[in-house]
């Protein structure tokens, strides 16, 4: 992909993700650094240490060094891409970054695992920055990581930090649990992949952990005006059968679709194109059904009978939104 920033962003606070030590954090505190929301500027706002500002500050550096801060991942997965965001530090922000990156175990100590050099692999090497601006840089690295180590040269301010890349869960110890496993959850691997209309919400909303805290945390259309309707496509984190689905409509409570139907597919190895484009036939899974507001609704019973799938579609008609979307089953992949 070449836009890694659609991808999930593996360090979000939402999923888990926490700046867990830093060397310094005189000015500003550093779980700031992971903030759902974009940074702010407070004009003329200052605290006893200085100016206030929205990000990781550290001190001026008057010895030799760097500044440095860990951080776990909330998902662990192949990073392909990181943003440095230097917002509003504009005469205080780093020279230069460079990123390190381990798989652990568990949950280590962070003092431990920052002193131990030999833990960790460089998948970013030195770079400059750019100061108050999106500073993208992409990843080669194709293995499975837990923790960063993120180091600034040599002293200074960072708004935010995302790691964009594909979750890869333990699926062997999520088997292990027994029972059906949400193959569309964002945290196993699932992924919307094209949809008609994000207008209000962005449908990667529909797969993220947790119940929806509001309305913008969701799916949701604009208003259609002609014939139509409007659906998406989410790829399966394992080709699997599905034995449940859930919708919520949690927060919708007038503009809900009027109801909803899902098929499926198998079709490892299609473009995005084909399957948005009907180029491919889709297996009926639940017969359109009507949909009410603010509501969870799950079908069991009523999910037609199928093979593995790698893609479910949703359609709602003719439009509005959905908070969450389950689909839970077992992967069929042969893989444990």
């Amino acid at each position: 992909m070449t836009d890694f920033t659609a991808l999930t962003d593996l360090a979000a606070e939402r999923l888990g993700g926490a700046v867990l030590l830093a060397n310094d954090e005189f000015f500003a505190p550093k779980e700031a650094l992971l903030r759902a929301a974009p940074a702010e500027w407070r004009e003329g706002e200052y605290t006893d240490r200085g100016k206030w500002m929205d990000g990781w500050e550290t001190r001026r550096r008057r010895t030799p060094g760097h500044d440095w801060c860990i951080v776990r991942l909330g998902l662990p997965g192949v990073i392909r891409g990181l943003c440095v965001d230097t917002a509003f530090f504009t005469g205080n922000y780093p020279d230069a970054f460079s990123m390190e990156a381990a798989a652990l175990p568990g949950v280590p100590d962070p003092e431990t695992i920052a002193a131990d050099d030999a833990l960790w692999t460089e998948i970013r090497s030195r770079a400059d920055l750019a100061g108050d601006a999106r500073n993208l840089f992409p990843v080669e690295s194709g293995e499975r990581w837990t923790h960063l180590r993120f180091h600034i040269y040599p002293d200074g301010g960072v708004a935010r930090l995302r790691v964009h890349g594909e979750p890869a869960p333990d699926w062997a110890a999520l088997l292990r649990r027994g029972g059906d496993v949400d193959l569309g959850a964002l945290e196993n691997g699932g992924r919307v992949l094209a949809s008609s209309n994000a207008h209000y919400g962005n449908p990667q909303n529909m797969l993220q952990p947790g119940r929806s805290t509001h309305m913008g945390d969701g799916w949701e259309t604009s208003r259609r005006r002609g014939p139509g309707h409007d659906w998406s496509i989410v790829r399966l984190a394992r080709p699997g059968r599905l034995t449940r689905v859930e919708l919520d409509t949690d927060h919708f409570k007038g503009n809900a679709p009027g109801s909803c139907s899902l098929e499926g597919i198998h079709a490892p190895d299609a473009a995005v194109g084909e399957l948005s484009a009907g180029a491919v036939e889709w297996i009926p899974l639940v017969a359109e059904t009507r949909l009410q507001p603010h509501a969870r609704h799950a079908w069991e019973a009523e999910v037609a009978a199928h093979g593995a799938l790698t893609h479910v579609r949703i359609r709602i008609f003719p439009d509005g939104g959905v908070a969450r979307l389950r689909l839970f089953g077992r992967p069929e992949d042969g893989a444990a």
